[in-house]
């Protein structure tokens, strides 16, 4: 390939350095408002509130750099049948982009739930997902100092892939923990392309998730909520987020996320210092079925100087005709 200088190489390094994936691999999305809603990292989850809930959730990314990521997320779930509450259905459809490449997706989720209690209040999920992403890489947003070179796409190069992804999740009224993998389909060796061998086209790979988190019930009006998330993507270092929410009177959630690398063994990486985030996170009941959250991600690595943090906002609402009586508090 010909020397090459891109207008958002920076922002490529950048992505490379904080998400450690692959020259071919891209790390996929990741919600610091995950804890809301898990529908986006397990399958196994849909239903789980026992309602149906819809939630848009939207990400800008690192405000200050050109090109920065931008990602907004809708999804709905809720429960086939009402009565057993045994089979649980999800949407998803995501949108993402930075600088000159943007991936769309759209997600179908299916959970089959196992009551474990004659009081029900334990529940074992198996789901799956089922999707395509369309992946484009915007040519024209792309200059070479050399005129004709062959490893730029010449207006958008695009492709679909189709995604497939699996989950397990339990839950109690005071527990739960969830494994998931994501994009079954892209293996840690895989390496995706598009049409022309030159391509710089950059498609996700493989992710494992491993979710879990508990309730402590300090008063009737107190209780406090940590979790935790590890992404494993078998190529950069694992990362790890650990959170702590308090809620208050089950209608305003405060809390924070530390957000770090781990080394779980040794893997054939770039050595990069661990990019660490720190987060506010809050969620507010506007009413019964009416939710707002807002979160920020400050950046404590050497990025953290040359951006102005990232910021996130989700609206969720609950609906349908199961009456609420029915329905314990959905905390997790």
């Amino acid at each position: 390939m010909k020397r090459t200088f891109l207008k958002y190489v920076l922002l490529m390094t950048i992505s490379y350095v904080c998400w450690s994936g692959s020259a071919c691999a891209q790390q996929n999305i990741q919600f610091t408002q995950y804890v809301f809603n898990s529908l986006s990292i397990n399958p196994a989850y849909a239903g789980y509130k026992e309602e149906w809930f819809a939630q848009m959730a939207l990400r800008a990314q690192w405000l200050g750099v050109e090109g920065a990521p931008k990602t907004a997320v809708f999804s709905i779930d809720g429960i086939l049948d009402p009565r057993d509450r045994k089979m649980g259905l999800g949407f998803q459809i995501t949108s993402d982009r930075i600088g000159p490449q943007s991936a769309n997706s759209a997600t179908v989720n299916y959970a089959y739930r196992l009551q474990l209690d004659a009081d029900d209040t334990q529940r074992l999920s198996f789901g799956i997902g089922a999707g395509l992403a369309q992946y484009t890489l915007k040519g024209d947003l792309l200059h070479s100092i050399d005129a004709g070179d062959q490893a730029l796409p010449v207006g958008n190069d695009s492709s679909l892939k189709p995604d497939i992804r699996l989950g397990v999740y339990y839950n109690s009224n005071f527990l739960y923990i969830g494994a998931s993998v994501t994009d079954v389909f892209f293996g840690p060796k895989a390496e995706s392309y598009a049409s022309t061998p030159t391509s710089l086209k950059i498609d996700r790979s493989r992710h494992a998730y491993l979710i879990a988190g508990g309730l402590v019930n300090l008063n009737p009006d107190l209780r406090l909520r940590p979790s935790l998330l590890i992404k494993e993507d078998f190529k950069g270092p694992t990362s790890a987020d650990l959170n702590m929410m308090i809620i208050i009177n089950d209608k305003v959630w405060v809390g924070a996320s530390y957000r770090t690398d781990l080394a779980l063994w040794k893997k054939q990486y770039a050595d990069l210092s661990k990019q660490n985030s720190i987060s506010g996170v809050a969620q507010f009941f506007i009413s019964e079925r009416f939710r707002l959250g807002y979160s920020y991600d400050y950046v404590t690595s050497k990025l953290g100087s040359s951006q102005n943090g990232s910021h996130e906002l989700t609206l969720g609402l609950a609906f349908g005709k199961v009456p609420r009586s029915m329905i314990c508090p959905r905390v997790f």
